[in-house]
């Protein structure tokens, strides 16, 4: 059973402002998450984010500036996962955003 992926108006808003190639890094990455679920460790720098129950991240792209997708899960039985988060590395705030 595939997984319900979806995102924040911030996220959505935030993908108007990346560089194209990252936008489609960032879909081959929700394309995963709805296919697969939210574990992708195959993903650079792919993480739990420590004291934060089933939220993730991971690297977009090497080098500066670096750019990070941050997702949790809401509901494991029905599978949902928002997306909260994608941008800088530097203007990301995790105990924030999840």
């Amino acid at each position: 059973m595939k997984w319900t992926t979806i995102m924040t108006a911030k996220v959505r808003k935030q993908m108007g402002k990346l560089p194209k190639k990252y936008v489609k890094i960032f879909e081959a990455l929700l394309d995963e998450l709805t296919k697969i679920g939210p574990v992708r460790s195959s993903w650079p720098n792919y993480g739990k984010i420590k004291g934060k129950s089933e939220s993730y991240h991971c690297h977009l792209n090497k080098g500066k500036p670096r750019y990070v997708a941050v997702w949790t899960v809401v509901d494991n039985e029905i599978k949902i996962i928002e997306v909260r988060y994608v941008g800088t590395h530097e203007k990301a705030d995790y105990k924030r955003i999840c």
